[in-house]
């Protein structure tokens, strides 16, 4: 018979119903935590664990958290599975920042927990704890034991328990039905022209009433080089073409708007002159703009800076028309004293220039695309970045660092955080995939949005909001919610048979 190629062992957890309440020494939690055991079977050539971790009125600290190590024990040899950690609300940020600093090969070495739970107040919940793992022969005397870690507060309290039973061999092997998942990912739109800007903002130092730029003035030599540096950079870039240079002029709002527009517009004349004589772009490409008084500039100073009066000034500017009537409010204003720290410290930073480069990238085929984003991925753009992810093994960490650098590259973009999302899911990640699926729009992208969020669901074991966002996409028309209901109802249909075999 089939059954006698295997050795079936079912051992029931090595525990009947563990609890642990609070006392004194414990400092992480109150409430109680109470474990029930639901399966331990190996069947061919796998072991499978179940068990249902019960919380009730349990209220973590904060600042902490406690994790719950389940442990497969034989004479010989001991290991440790996938944990269960509650953490409180500090710690479980803390947690997020972590694995937001981590590299892909750091993440692919960390040991992940089975699932990681923030605790926010009282709270009574079920966690569904479903692990399997390859039988090896050691494990068919092994009982499973559960350690308490308290983290951080240099307390371990292992729990030692003794097996209710040893052994059991069934006649009907009871497998669960371990659901694959499927993703969907976005095709970004082709862009057929590759459009880009980049600026810096220079704060040239000038002579009173000046509009002439002396190189070596004040700060000059150092705002300069900033600029030099940026346009050199797009200049030595064979990729690039330069298109339009926009120099707009911001003036500090002191004095008349006749005379700031001729000062802003004659120092960004002046430094489109200056940078004609070092660059080789035709005169056309310059376009000078006059950006206005820096009002705007100035309200973010002044939110920033620990003036006397600074609500006062603020309320002023906020709340009045910029004109000159405002202009002789703040002269005024407590006898001029601020105001006279204003022309000397805040004014002369909001006499700003900004040159902007607006220029074109070519566009790549995908082997020159997975060379250009090893050293200039900002010159791909989402497609491009999308067909380099698709030309490595799928899940592979260079597959995985193509759609988080895509989400890093365009943070506003929808498409690039919904596949990171996806992406992160892919690996179990759940932590990065909640983070990039709240950036997306749920007027957009919905179909495979509701598709992710129902893995994620899936992921953590809440089955029913799961299958509500896999109707959702389903009803769209997306194919990988369709075949992830399948798998739902496959699930459903064996724990059926689970429960009609276990009650014979």
């Amino acid at each position: 018979m089939k059954r006698n190629r295997y050795i079936i062992a079912y051992v029931l957890l090595a525990f009947c119903f563990i609890k642990h309440p609070v006392v004194g020494q414990n400092r992480s939690f109150t409430g109680t935590v109470t474990i029930h055991p639901v399966r331990l079977e190996q069947v061919g050539d796998s072991l499978y664990i179940e068990m249902d971790m019960v919380l009730e009125d349990v209220k973590m600290n904060t600042s902490r958290g406690a994790d719950w190590i389940p442990q497969l024990v034989s004479a010989s040899c001991t290991l440790n599975l996938p944990r269960i950690s509650l953490k409180g609300r500090d710690e479980y940020k803390a947690y997020e920042r972590y694995l937001t600093l981590m590299t892909n090969r750091e993440k692919a070495s960390y040991d992940f927990p089975y699932i990681v739970k923030k605790i926010v107040g009282r709270k009574n919940a079920m966690i569904s704890y479903q692990y399997h793992l390859p039988y090896e022969t050691w494990m068919a005397d092994a009982c499973l034991n559960i350690r308490r870690d308290e983290c951080g507060c240099g307390e371990t309290a292992w729990m030692e328990i003794e097996p209710l039973m040893e052994k059991v061999t069934l006649e009907y092997p009871l497998i669960p039905y371990v659901i694959t998942p499927h993703l969907a990912y976005i095709r970004p739109v082709v862009e057929q022209v590759k459009q880009r800007d980049v600026q810096a903002e220079c704060f040239l130092d000038f002579e009173v009433n000046k509009v002439d730029i002396r190189p070596e003035y004040m700060n000059n030599p150092q705002e300069l080089a900033k600029l030099r540096a940026m346009i050199d950079e797009l200049k030595a870039d064979a990729d690039i073409q330069v298109k339009s240079l926009d120099i707009i002029g911001y003036a500090s709002p002191e004095g008349s708007l006749a005379n700031n527009k001729r000062l802003s517009e004659g120092r960004a004349l002046a430094l489109r002159d200056y940078l004609a004589g070092l660059y080789d772009f035709p005169r056309s490409q310059y376009n000078i703009l006059f950006g206005g008084e820096n009002w705007a500039g100035l309200v973010k100073t002044l939110q920033h800076t620990n003036i006397d009066y600074r609500k006062e000034l603020l309320n002023m500017i906020t709340n009045n028309s910029y004109d000159q009537t405002l202009k002789l409010k703040l002269r005024e204003f407590r006898g001029g004293i601020p105001y006279q720290y204003l022309l000397r410290s805040v004014y002369p930073k909001l006499r700003v220039a900004i040159c902007k480069v607006n220029y074109e990238v070519k566009n790549f085929k995908v082997d020159e695309a997975r060379e250009v984003f090893k050293k200039r991925p900002q010159n791909l753009s989402l497609n491009e970045m999308f067909l380099v992810a698709n030309s490595y093994p799928e899940n592979s960490l260079e597959f995985l660092e193509v759609f988080e650098t895509a989400a890093r590259m365009y943070p506003e973009d929808e498409v690039a955080g919904i596949n990171a999302a996806v992406a992160s899911l892919s690996r179990n990640d759940l932590v990065s995939a909640e983070r990039y699926l709240k950036r997306v729009n749920l007027k957009r992208n919905q179909p495979v949005y509701d598709n992710a969020m129902g893995v994620w669901m899936l992921l953590k074991g809440d089955d029913e909001s799961a299958e509500k966002y896999f109707k959702n996409a389903a009803d769209s028309g997306l194919d990988a919610a369709k075949k992830n209901l399948l798998e739902l109802a496959e699930k459903k249909s064996d724990v059926i048979k689970m429960e009609q075999r276990r009650d014979k």
